[in-house]
Formats: structure tokens, sequence, C-alpha cells
């Protein structure tokens, strides 16, 4: 299956959190996007790794992509190796994106930059035809996505650039929320975190509508880049 975007989180609920508005836009608008979680975060302190699988099955049906899968890395202890290169490598090989999305480049949980750079590193790796891979007895051939862009997560990283999603907040909103196990709820006797308070979502739309307001839409979501981004003219521009 040849996909336009391939969005690649640390955790399931990274994809969603960071980058759900543009992702249903996206779709929205006839691209085929699809998800790779790295773990199944089954180091989180709520909920399980089993409950997390239903959970993102969940957000991928109502963000509407066409593909997730999980490399079920070791959560809190996968590194930026040959290894770990190699299975990133065999799903840009499998799915050949024209753009990938993946973790920020620095974040409150040590996965998301660790994330962040090996997807990035597997990204370039990708392109090189001396590195061989192969999926069920089939040799890949090379691919390496022309854009690689970073969402933001919880520390408040400046974005080269933003996603106007105002259409787009309520698709986010509720495929973060089909995480129920790690979000607020009065009847959980499971231990608190910074993403369970009362507040944390509401923290998710005031970014969105802080991002919105600089540049005068109602809601946008954050990326960093890796190199310049051009336009085609200056009519592409909000």
């Amino acid at each position: 299956m040849k996909l336009d975007i391939l969005v690649f989180g640390a955790h399931p609920d990274d994809a969603e959190l960071g980058a759900g508005g543009t992702i249903a836009k996206e779709i929205a608008l006839g691209k085929k996007v699809g998800i790779i979680d790295l773990t199944r975060g089954e180091l989180g302190t709520r909920g399980s790794a089993e409950i997390r699988d239903k959970e993102s099955a969940a957000a991928a049906k109502i963000l509407g992509v066409a593909v997730r899968e999980n490399l079920r890395f070791r959560d809190g202890f996968f590194v930026n190796d040959e290894a770990h290169q190699i299975e990133i490598i065999k799903m840009i090989r499998k799915y050949r994106p024209i753009t990938v999305l993946c973790n920020a480049i620095d974040d409150r949980h040590i996965d998301h930059g660790k994330g962040s750079k090996l997807v990035s590193d597997a990204c370039f790796l990708s392109g090189l035809r001396r590195i061989e891979t192969t999926v069920v007895g089939v040799k890949q051939q090379e691919w390496r996505p022309k854009q690689v862009y970073h969402y933001i997560q919880w520390k408040n990283i400046t974005p080269d650039f933003v996603v106007d999603i105002s259409g787009y907040i309520e698709e986010k909103t509720d495929a973060i929320l089909a995480y129920a196990s790690q979000f607020h709820d009065p009847n959980s006797n499971e231990p608190e975190t910074p993403i369970s308070s009362k507040t944390f979502i509401q923290s998710v739309h005031y970014r969105a509508k802080d991002l919105g307001r600089l540049v005068g839409v109602d809601y946008a979501e954050g990326f960093t880049v890796e190199r310049l981004v051009a336009v085609d003219s200056l009519d592409n521009l909000i």
C-alpha cells in the first residue's frame, strides 16, 4: 500500500496528541495516511499494553487512517541502533510515503526525543540502495521521504510552520479520548499522571487555539522541520 503520509509515534496516543488534527484534515483532503507506533506503551502508569492496543485501534478508526502497525520496541529502553533503524526502514520502504511525521525533537518523555532521532535517521538510511531489507522474503527497494516533520508534544517548542486544523479539532479530541485509560476518570483508582489531570485536555485545546491565534485561524498544530520549506507562490500562505 502506497501512503502519502506516514506518522510515527514512540507510544500509542503520541500521533493523536501531536498531529491528530492534521491527520484528520489530510485524510479529508483525500490523502492516504498510516500510523506506526514504536512501542505498546507498556510502561505507562495507567492501563496496560492490551488496553492500549484496543484504544489505538479505536483512535485509528476515528481518524480514518488506512493502516496502523506497532513495531513492539521496548517502551523506555529502545535505542537508536542498526537493528531498530532497519525495522523502521522496512516500514518506510513498505509504505513509501512522501511525508513522514514523527515525535518532537526534544520533550519531557525520553522516548520522544529518542524516537524523533531514530525515525529521522532511518528516513535518510532508507534511501541508500546498499542497505538491503526484505519483507516476507521479498527484497525491498530503497525509498526516502521528501519531508520529515516533527510534531510538538509536552514542551512548548517554537514551530517552524503550523497547520490550520479549525475544522478538525473535534476529530482530534475524539481520537485522543479514545485512550480513556490514560486521561481523567473520576471513578479510576489508578495513580494520577501529568496527562490524567482534569485540565490536560483543556491544555491541548489551549495550545491549538493559541497557535491558531498567531496565524489568524481558530485552531492549529505546530511542526518543526529539518530543512527549509518552500512554497509554490505567496498565494499558498494563510
